[in-house]
This record gives structure tokens, sequence and C-alpha cells, in this order.
């Protein structure tokens, strides 16, 4: 749980730290910096008969079961245990103390979030007589609609090691027409007219996905830095328009992060090497005529030209590119990495 803490607050310092070098403006008035809390801080040392006697006393039953989520959870087969049922009334604390210690009166969060906010909100006001509020955002769906999380499988992470700045830029710029312009103001700081103005753009040239580029880059930038996005630009280059100065240019991580499921292979060239021995090597293609006759019947390429003739020797600087890396497709959708040693 503390490593899972102590990721969560790393890449909320890179997203704040983000937010402060490449969209905060001094002259529009001083934000501050974010204070990043642990609520263990204060959980893990509030005795358990204060915490009922207090908190626990003053949230009633009637309306934490009648919650929807509570609803859902109490029909489901695994049913609902305690310590899910008392996640709102803990996550209501939470909010009693920020206001207390540090004067928060907002909370922020998923509309799914919307039950425990409410409770927050109806526990503070009833234990301080202070108005508090809360402020939900629409939930990001994939394009079937379907809600994204790690139960779904379909997480968008802000982890590069979970979601490179490559996919992260790719599922933004895949958003339907329906939903970009609302997405470009929910996750973007462009000024409301700048949004209209790319929209008005939008319409008179929809084949070139202004709105979708333009989210994806803004969101790419904020959680990746400037670097991130270049990265994935390198990246969409490389496998998109078959850029072989992009891909010359990736990093290993790049490359890496390119290719997730791609099976990587570390080989020697020797003399007179040939398309066949690369891909026989890399066991891209299967032994005998069925192997010869995928390459000579264009199914194979190299670093994105399409190679044809199975006996051409490998050059450097063609077929071997200069970061000593070369990206092999079979089909339309097999890759192999190969690094070629001590060239």
């Amino acid at each position: 749980v503390r490593a899972h803490a102590r990721a969560l607050r790393a890449g909320l310092e890179r997203l704040f730290g983000n937010h402060r070098e490449l969209f905060w403006e001094p002259a529009a008035g001083r934000l501050g910096r974010a204070a990043l809390l642990d609520n263990a801080r204060w959980l893990g040392r509030e005795p358990l008969l204060r915490f009922i006697g207090g908190a626990g006393g003053r949230l009633r039953m009637g309306t934490l079961l009648s919650r929807q989520s509570c609803q859902a959870r109490l029909r489901s087969a695994e049913g609902m245990s305690l310590a899910e049922f008392l996640y709102p009334a803990l996550q209501a604390y939470d909010f009693l103390h920020l206001y207390q210690h540090y004067g928060c009166r907002i909370q922020l969060g998923g509309h799914d979030q919307m039950g425990n906010i409410m409770s927050g909100y109806e526990l503070v006001t009833k234990m301080t007589g202070t108005d508090v509020f809360g402020i939900t955002v629409p939930l990001i769906t994939s394009t079937t609609g379907d809600k994204l999380g790690k139960t779904a499988g379909n997480a968008v992470w802000l982890n590069r090691d979970k979601t490179s700045p490559f996919e992260l830029y790719q599922f933004f710029v895949r958003q339907q027409d329906n939903v970009v312009e609302k997405y470009l103001k929910l996750f973007t700081f462009l000024p409301l007219e700048e949004i209209a103005h790319i929209m008005e753009m939008h319409a008179k040239e929809p084949e070139k996905w202004g709105p979708q580029k333009r989210l994806a880059a803004e969101v790419t930038k904020l959680v990746h830095g400037r670097e991130g996005l270049e990265s994935a630009k390198r990246c969409t280059k490389a496998l998109y328009h078959s850029s072989v100065e992009a891909l010359e240019d990736m990093s290993d991580q790049e490359l890496q992060e390119l290719f997730r499921q791609a099976p990587s292979a570390e080989l020697m060239l020797e003399p007179g090497m040939t398309v066949l021995d690369l891909c026989r090597k890399a066991n891209a293609i299967p032994d005998g005529p069925s192997g010869y006759r995928k390459i000579t019947d264009g199914g194979v390429s190299i670093n994105g030209n399409r190679v044809t003739n199975p006996e051409t020797v490998l050059i450097l600087g063609q077929h071997i590119l200069k970061n000593g890396v070369s990206l092999l497709r079979v089909g339309k959708k097999n890759y192999y990495i190969i690094k070629w040693l001590q060239l």
C-alpha cells in the first residue's frame, strides 16, 4: 500500500509540476503550490471508538444504504464487506479533517464519487455548520460508452510504466466527435474562445482530426511534459507514417513502449546476411517454402520499406538504422525489434 501511495504521489507531483511549468501564468494570479497529503497520517491515528462516537454518530444508515453504489454492491453475488461499507464514512472524515486543518471547502471527484462526496458534505455541515461544496466531472469512457478502469482491464494510467506517452496520446486522438469538445473543456487549459475556433475549423475540415490532435497534445503534455509529447509524436510518426528519421531518433525505452508485445532479438551481423536470414533468425517466418513466399508475396517490411527479394543483402543505413536497430514487420500487425550487436 505504501508503494502504491508513493507512486501516486510521484504521478501527482509530476502533473502539478508540468502544469506550473507549461500552463501556469503568474500574471493571472498566484496559484500557490499543491499540498499532497496521505490520509493515513490522520486515519491511522484515529481511535476506533472516537471515530464511531464522532463522525459515525453523525452519518445516517438510511442515507448510506440508499446510495446507488451501495445498492449495486448489496445486490451483487459477492455482496458488500463491512470495510467497503465504511469507505464513504472514511472519505467523509477526510473532508472534515481537511476542512478543520487546511480550510478545504471543495471536494472534486469523478461522477462515480457523488455519494461519497455527499457523505462528506453532510458530515462537515452537521459537525461545523459550514457550507462546503462538491464538484464532480464526467468519467472518461471507452468508444462504446463503457467505464474505464482496472476491473475492466482498460484503464488509462498517468504512470508511464503502465500507459506510455504514445498510448495516452493515441487514446485521446481516437476520441469521437461527439465527446471531443467536452473533453477539450474538461481536460485542457485552452480558453473557451480557442476551443470554439478549433471546433469551427473541424466542421470545415473534419478529415484533419484537429480537435482530437490538439486534445491529445494538451493532455500528454500535462501528464508527461514536453519530452513526453515529443516522444508520443516520434512514436506516431514511426508507426503510422513509416518515418525512418523518427525510428532512428527513438530511444530503447520508446521502442519498448511502442512495441510492448513485440518480441525482440539481439543478433550479430554476419557478412552477406540476407533478409531471409534475418526473418528466420528472428523466428518471424516459418521454415521452408511458406516462409520464403511470405517475403516474395510482399508480407515483410524492414523499417517501413517492403522487401520482396528474400536474397537481398542487409545494408547498414537502410535495413539497419544508425541507432543499431531494425524494425521488422511481418503481415499487418506482427512487429519484431532487432538490436544489432558490435556493428
